[in-house]
């Protein structure tokens, strides 16, 4: 087939869209019914599978006929082994259709789960997504939500009747809140044009990740980008960067802001980075934290993407609502992802790593292929003065110069536990590194291990 533009000026149709999401000239329309349009696209020339549903159509409630155009480019890209972008526009499944829309929807469900974890799927979240409408999304690997999307199960109609609560339906399912409350989408785009730009460049990542060359890694100064004293709080994006060969596409950036996960290159190739964030909680694991870390993890570790962990953690936030909040369940996923996994994975230790953080932080118990440390990196199972508060609370209760003792205490404690030097002889920190020669050290870690890839499906944790 010949690859055409859309015809149609109105900017909502679906071969509008896609012709906006794609490389120019390859949009080969495949599939059209009851206002649902698929095509093979190439975008940053990735060849993919791009449905749009078209909301002129009965508001793109999906029915029989555009659930078997979505089930098409799925089992077509099962086939050749292609990603899948959706273009979601829809009010969910068609009233008029009753059972025989639900009978649809869920074969889409179904499709979409049967391609976890096998392609990369990518939502762009254009308009409404709403009741039935807004799992197809959830399914997939990355949402990416523009300014008018709208994601819920029920709208502010139906709340209001059956609770009494008055919302909008921005307030209740609108970028600012899935961005930052529920996390419910992974990237808050500025504009139409912006969510289809970071679809493309999302694909890419995951679709065409290359192999790192450590030739192509020039090293850089890290030093500056933290604070000359150890209990100063810090962002971590600036790292992030340094450490990559250009600007990342970050992931819930506005959710769960204690840890950034994100995917860049590195010497030409994709990794994943996860990275603990001083500036928010002091870096602390959460139970929202680590949920959003196990899904990246599982994500990557799907699609062969190799990961970098750094670890500045000084251990679980403490509190009533965090065990209320589930962190003992939602922190196991962060245990079980990283042991679970296979790609490639190197923790760089810049600061501390203590307690079950230090764990759950990829070490080399669960699997971490390389670790490094920078100099004076602390490694324990909690910090050094609230050790010795802990451990000796009765001989410095009763000290005449509390402090005084307590910073002996401290230093001694520091050499009997032995730090980041115990953790080199023990075999769980593979070498100390300066950390101007960070990326070089990461890149060759990466290298030597080689390819690798999990078997598995990619649940929305």
């Amino acid at each position: 087939m010949t690859a055409v533009a859309g015809t149609d000026q109105d900017a909502r149709a679906p071969l509008a869209r896609i012709g906006a999401l794609a490389d120019a000239g390859t949009v080969v329309p495949r599939g059209d019914r009851d206002g649902g349009v698929w095509a093979i696209a190439q975008l940053r020339g990735v060849v993919c599978a791009v449905f749009a549903l078209d909301p002129r159509v009965s508001a793109g409630a999906m029915s029989a006929g555009n659930c078997d155009v979505i089930v098409a480019a799925y089992e077509h890209a099962l086939e050749a082994g292609l990603p899948v972008v959706g273009l979601w526009h829809s009010g969910g499944a068609r009233l008029q259709d009753g059972i025989g829309s639900l009978h649809a929807v869920s074969r889409v469900f179904a499709v979409m789960t049967r391609a976890s974890g096998r392609i990369p799927q990518i939502s762009v979240v254009l308009g409404a997504a709403a009741g039935g409408a807004a799992y197809g999304p959830a399914l997939t690997d990355v949402v990416i939500m523009a300014p008018e999307a709208r994601v819920f199960i029920t709208g502010p109609g139906i709340i209001r009747e059956v609770t009494g609560e008055e919302i909008d339906a921005e307030s209740l399912g609108g970028p600012g809140q899935h961005g930052r409350t529920s996390g419910v989408t992974h990237v808050v785009a500025r504009s139409e044009p912006d969510a289809l730009a970071r679809a493309a460049a999302i694909v890419e990542l995951l679709a065409a990740p290359g192999r790192i060359d450590p030739a192509q890694v020039p090293d850089r100064p890290f030093a500056h980008l933290l604070p000359e004293r150890a209990r100063r709080a810090y962002d971590i994006h600036p790292v992030v960067e340094a450490l990559l060969d250009g600007p990342p596409e970050e992931l819930h950036a506005g959710w769960a802001r204690n840890i950034v996960t994100a995917l860049g290159r590195l010497g030409g190739a994709t990794v994943g980075v996860v990275a603990s964030n001083p500036i928010r909680k002091g870096g602390c694991l959460d139970a929202r934290s680590a949920e959003k870390a196990a899904r990246f993890v599982r994500m990557c570790d799907a699609f062969g993407i190799p990961l970098v962990v750094l670890v500045d953690v000084p251990g679980y936030l403490p509190g009533v609502k965090e065990e209320w909040d589930g962190v003992v369940r939602r922190g196991a996923k962060l245990l079980h992802a990283f042991a679970e996994a296979t790609v490639p994975r190197v923790s760089v230790i810049l600061r501390k790593a203590y307690g079950g953080a230090y764990i759950a932080m990829n070490c080399r118990g669960l699997g971490a292929d390389h670790v490094l440390a920078w100099p004076g990196a602390e490694v324990a199972v909690m910090g050094a003065t609230a050790a010795v508060r802990l451990l000796r609370r009765r001989e410095l209760a009763a000290a005449q110069d509390r402090a005084a003792l307590e910073e002996r205490l401290v230093a001694e404690h520091e050499r009997d536990t032995g730090g980041v030097r115990a953790a080199v002889e023990l075999g769980v920190v593979d070498e100390v590194v300066e950390p101007d020669r960070t990326r070089g050290a990461v890149a060759r870690a990466l290298h030597e291990r080689g390819p690798a890839r999990g078997v598995h499906g990619n649940i929305p944790l």
